[in-house]
């Protein structure tokens, strides 16, 4: 069985974002970059179809070369081979020029599944995944919390209001991994892992290896652009009411309705 991650680069969720010059990018300087966490989930779902079935895991991500340390990442946790493509001309790309790019991509690659993140933590989008799949004309299975394989079929626990609904789809499928770290916990990359990574397959492409133009994927073809960013307004300081605890009960309630509005 072949499964295939499409994994995403992201800054650290605790990097301290800026807006740039442009003022509708964020600065990249001095940013540190992870691996998105919902893709980590589905690299460690990958992996467990790995130790469990025999899968050969290939990791697929589109961006510029510092991706690599990303999907190196991947490699050092057990993925066995990885594809990046990375071409400047797909700057600006909107989510269905990255999943046009990352379909085009997956016709190269043997699949009978693929895992991915059901969004990425920096644009929040939670559409690439759905787009790749329509793109390939394959199932969906969505928001992932468990994941089986068995006679050619994928099966799936999606959580739904307190509750689960179990998925089943024929292979090959693509489905998006949701949850809490707790469920997937993904695993610890080894040194000997992380040493065997630096030898593994690692690929490079570019649009023309994939049969697209740039005026199919860039930002010229973008449907969504962005027309600026700006940072969430700052926020008032708290107030500490004094006084004895009935007083203080009255002094809220007088707040939350004369300033407040809400009562």
């Amino acid at each position: 069985m072949n499964v295939v991650v499409l994994l995403k680069q992201v800054p650290d969720t605790e990097t301290v974002i800026r807006i740039d010059a442009d003022g509708k990018s964020i600065a990249t300087r001095d940013i540190k970059w992870i691996i998105n966490p919902y893709d980590e989930y589905a690299v460690e779902a990958a992996l467990r179809l790995k130790d469990s079935q025999g899968a050969t895991v290939t990791v697929l991500s589109l961006g510029p070369q510092r991706a690599v340390e990303a999907m190196r990442g991947a490699l050092a946790m057990g993925a066995d081979q990885g594809v990046l493509v990375d071409d400047p001309v797909t700057e600006g790309a909107d989510a269905l020029g990255k999943a046009r790019v990352l379909a085009a991509a997956l016709q190269g690659i043997p699949y009978d599944l693929i895992c991915c993140g059901h969004r990425a933590v920096d644009d929040d989008e939670n559409q690439v995944g759905v787009m790749v799949a329509e793109l390939l004309g394959i199932p969906h299975l969505a928001l992932a919390v468990s994941l089986a394989v068995q006679d050619g079929k994928v099966r799936i626990d999606q959580p739904v209001e307190g509750a689960k609904v179990s998925l089943e789809a024929d292979l090959p499928a693509l489905v998006t991994l949701g949850g809490a770290h707790a469920v997937w916990n993904p695993r610890y990359a080894s040194l000997p892992g992380i040493m065997k990574a630096k030898k593994k397959p690692l690929e490079t492409k570019k649009l023309a290896d994939l049969g697209l133009a740039p005026d199919q994927v860039g930002a010229a073809a973008a449907k969504v652009r962005i027309a600026s960013l700006t940072m969430p307004p700052q926020r008032q300081a708290g107030r500490v009411l004094e006084g004895d605890t009935a007083g203080k009960a009255r002094e809220l309630a007088r707040l939350l309705h004369e300033e407040a509005k809400l009562i």
